[in-house]
């Protein structure tokens, strides 16, 4: 008799059970399961131009200066000509030293960009995110972009950087030129020159007509720069 009771009892139990057992064993199921995948972030847009129109030379470009390379800065190869191994902080390459035979990627992607194929004239700023005077002297390389546009071309070209800190700079300071990435420092290797910032003066020829390694340049220096070795007046 007992044992009657006792598995009727464990009958009861069991039935009783198994609504309960159903209900945990449908909570076991994240809700997230039979949704579709979420797609990987969008990577951010690059702040800065594209590099297609390199090779074009820009539309107002100073005929005096393509045709003299700037007056001033033509003549004989002097001892402190821009890749010299005695050239100074600045060295103006008086004869025009062709820009290096280099093939650079360019930051928002797309065809790399030989530097010889730079249509000028040009201002070309080697810069780093971490390099105190280069972060100064964007801003002012930035409105010298928007000033001469149509007259001068400014690139940049970002080295010893990594892409999220050039990033980061170009978001933050508006700089919207095109860079050139070189992290393997092959531009100031072939010009045998190690210092940051570093500024290279081209002229329509794409001969470099002036390197500025003195610190950050300021509006007032790079227009007197570019009038005086690029023949290209900076309008206030």
């Amino acid at each position: 008799m007992n044992r009657l009771l006792t598995g009727a009892l464990h009958r009861r139990i069991a039935l009783l059970a198994l609504p309960l057992a159903l209900f945990v064993g449908g909570c076991t199921t994240s809700p997230t399961d039979d949704a579709a995948p979420r797609s990987a972030a969008a990577e951010r847009p690059s702040p800065f131009k594209d590099c297609a129109a390199l090779g074009a030379p820009p539309a107002a470009s100073s005929p005096a200066a393509a045709s003299t390379g700037a007056g001033a800065a033509s003549g004989t190869p002097s001892p402190g000509a821009a890749g010299s191994p005695d050239a100074g902080a600045t060295g103006t390459a008086a004869g025009g030293q062709e820009l290096p035979a280099l093939t650079l990627a360019c930051f928002t992607g797309g065809a790399p960009v030989a530097l010889r194929d730079l249509a000028g004239p040009a201002v070309i700023n080697v810069w780093a995110s971490w390099c105190g005077p280069c972060r100064k002297e964007l801003p002012a390389f930035q409105r010298l972009s928007e000033r001469t546009g149509g007259q001068l071309r400014v690139v940049g070209v970002n080295t010893r950087d990594s892409r999220s800190g050039a990033q980061s700079i170009g978001e933050d300071f508006g700089v919207r030129f095109p860079v050139l990435v070189d992290q393997g420092d092959a531009l100031q290797r072939e010009l045998r020159r190690n210092a940051f910032p570093l500024t290279l003066f081209v002229d329509a020829r794409g001969r470099i007509r002036h390197i500025d390694s003195t610190g950050a340049l300021d509006d007032a220096q790079l227009a007197t720069l570019v009038r005086q070795h690029l023949g290209v007046a900076v309008p206030a």
